[in-house]
């Protein structure tokens, strides 16, 4: 479902994804972890199109995002071939970006009526449902203002999935959260997991939580994958250095 190959990003002089290939399959759940400023967040972005990259290829469901096809020859993505394939994509961040001046229905609803092009019923019916799927059917004419944190990111979940999207992307999605409210936004994520056809890609400092629920893990450090393997092989058996080090200092910090 979604393809990195020798996937290059820099800023300036320094190279945050350096050569990076990944491959996700259909309804697969990968979590990354690793140390600061080792590309984690800079993945999901330039898979959100928030970046560009400076070289390799991107592409998914066999589609590529980063280029299109011109002539029989691939040629770099134009603006609309990028707002196309983005609508495949949805991305939930650490610090909700909620729009502070709507509801949280109207925060559902914007996208699928202005980008979907859906009538104002049906984007409603699709938001109610989605924030009753996320446990905020009483909070549904609140502004953000008026939620908690842990409320306010699972409307941005409920935000997100309102398009529709075959990837969803999570960037940390409970480091902004109490402790006592990330027990419901996990919540929301293991049912994400269970009930929706969803590939997802997690960016998360949350241990426990990505053995539990992940299908890989895949473990970053300088720009690219140091070790990849199931939930046992990277918490129980860690063959990289890196890898036994890393998760020693969080084990222990924790």
């Amino acid at each position: 479902m979604v393809r990195l190959s020798n996937v290059t990003k820099r800023y300036g002089d320094f190279t945050v994804l350096d050569g990076l290939d990944l491959d996700v399959r259909r309804n697969e759940l990968i979590s990354i972890i690793g140390p600061s400023g080792s590309g984690k967040t800079t993945v999901l972005r330039v898979l959100m199109t928030l970046e560009q990259i400076d070289g390799g290829m991107i592409a998914i469901d066999g589609e590529p995002l980063t280029h299109m096809e011109r002539g029989g020859k691939l040629v770099p993505a134009n603006d609309r071939h990028l707002r196309r394939m983005r609508t495949n994509i949805g991305m939930v961040f650490q610090h909700f970006n909620l729009f502070p001046h709507m509801t949280a229905l109207q925060n559902c609803m914007e996208g699928p009526v202005q980008v979907l092009g859906l009538s104002k019923k049906e984007a409603r019916e699709r938001a109610v449902e989605l924030l009753e799927m996320v446990g905020l059917a009483s909070k549904m004419d609140e502004h953000p203002l008026r939620l908690s944190g842990g409320q306010q990111q699972r409307v941005a979940f409920a935000r997100a999935l309102a398009m529709r999207p075959n990837v969803m992307l999570l960037d940390e999605v409970t480091s902004a959260l109490d402790p006592e409210v990330v027990g419901e936004v996990l919540a929301v994520i293991r049912k994400l997991a269970r009930e929706h056809s969803l590939t997802m890609i997690m960016v998360t400092h949350q241990m426990g939580f990505a053995r539990e629920i992940s299908d890989r893990v895949a473990f970053f450090y300088q720009g690219k994958i140091a070790e990849m393997g199931t939930p046992e092989q990277i918490f129980e058996h860690p063959q990289n250095p890196r890898t036994q080090k890393f998760l020693r200092a969080v084990l222990e910090a924790n």
